[in-house]
């Protein structure tokens, strides 16, 4: 399993997204403000916020929430929020990207080299490990949908690159360029997705020792608690065994 789904696997099966709920709704939020500043205040015509109003309601964010999200982007005085990029190795070696969006570069920057370092990595330079990953389209619908063959024939007619059925959900996989249509098609066949976003995803995955992998999972948990940071990737794979122990 990639690393940035087994994380969330195990931070979801620990209950952890209940217990920061707040600030779950105010990193949502946050991404409907700047989907809403960067394209039109209308879902139907912008994609971006489109997708940042779905994951929000897969929250059970109140719909009062998200339209003050996006009210944000158009009134006075909206903050000017930056989308930030920082990449670089944890421990075990492996690859990590984390996205931010901040209305301060130096002091995100500066936070994020520090729990880098705390937790035995290392912040690199733009783009030193950004070439272990793809730049793809994730639109994921729940496992109800269909059976995987059903998904699999769905995704060949719209277009889709592939379609990864796991336990929860059908996840497909499709280029930058063919995007938005098989998200349409898609739509168009099974209503709306559970979520639709641009992803980084691992080329391949490196198995991490499990004394690595638990400082690896502190680096995550610290930056996932981080105000200003939206998404960590990685290419890592954590065993079974620290897995269940991590969600006992």
């Amino acid at each position: 399993m990639a690393g940035h789904s087994q994380f969330k696997n195990i931070m979801h099966r620990k209950g952890r997204v209940d217990a920061i709920r707040s600030k779950l709704f105010s990193k949502l939020a946050r991404e409907i403000t700047v989907a809403a500043k960067l394209g039109m205040p209308d879902p139907a015509h912008n994609p971006r916020l489109r997708a940042a109003i779905i994951a929000a309601k897969a929250q059970s964010m109140p719909k009062d929430n998200i339209q003050r999200a996006i009210d944000k982007a158009t009134g006075a005085g909206s903050e000017n929020i930056e989308e930030v990029r920082y990449e670089g190795y944890g421990p075990g070696g492996v690859a990590l990207i984390v996205e931010a969006q901040t209305d301060n570069r130096n002091r995100t920057g500066g936070d994020v080299r520090s729990l880098f370092s705390k937790f035995g990595g290392a912040l690199g330079e733009p783009n030193s490990v950004a070439f272990n990953f793809n730049r793809v389209g994730v639109i994921a619908y729940p496992k109800s949908k269909g059976s995987d063959d059903a998904m699999l024939e769905a995704a060949i007619e719209a277009g889709a690159d592939e379609c990864v059925s796991g336990d929860e959900t059908h996840e497909f996989i499709v280029s930058l360029e063919n995007y938005g249509a098989v998200r349409d098609a898609l739509e168009a066949r099974l209503g709306e997705p559970q979520s639709a976003k641009i992803e980084w995803r691992p080329q391949n995955t490196v198995p991490v020792p499990d004394d690595a992998g638990e400082s690896l999972v502190k680096l995550l948990e610290a930056l996932d608690d981080h105000d200003d940071v939206q998404n960590v990737y990685g290419n890592y794979e954590l065993s079974d065994a620290l897995m269940a122990k991590l969600a006992a």
